[in-house]
């Protein structure tokens, strides 16, 4: 339950670093600036897209192993509860079977059906 948290610490920075170029781009396309400016901060811009999108890509990836390794640990343990459930079951389905056992009657001779000859 503890990793709910930091699966959306990483849906929030993968947001912000999207909505960061979104504004970046909208602000270029807005700006009062020259058309020279503006290309010269567009090609600035987009030769930072390549380590924005590295950068997204870790987080990404960051948060997955995370997820994974969370996903593996609550795997084991319900295994391991599960294979506890499962002895103890057999246990007590085995305790059962020998107070049935033990408890039945045993014939006796006088309790035994005679079968009579004709």
């Amino acid at each position: 339950m503890a990793e709910n948290g930091n699966s959306g610490a990483g849906w929030f920075v993968g947001g912000m670093l999207i909505g960061a170029a979104a504004g970046a781009v909208a602000g270029l396309l807005l700006a009062p600036r020259s058309g020279r400016e503006t290309r010269q901060f567009l090609r600035k811009s987009a030769d930072a897209l390549p380590e924005l999108a590295e950068d997204l890509s870790s987080s990404v990836q960051l948060q997955a192993d995370r997820l994974s390794e969370s996903a593996v640990r609550n795997w084991d343990g319900t295994l391991g509860r599960l294979r506890e459930a499962i002895a103890a079951g057999l246990e007590a389905s085995q305790r059962d079977r020998q107070q049935t056992i033990s408890s039945e009657p045993k014939p006796t001779p006088e309790s035994r059906p005679t079968v009579r000859g004709s």
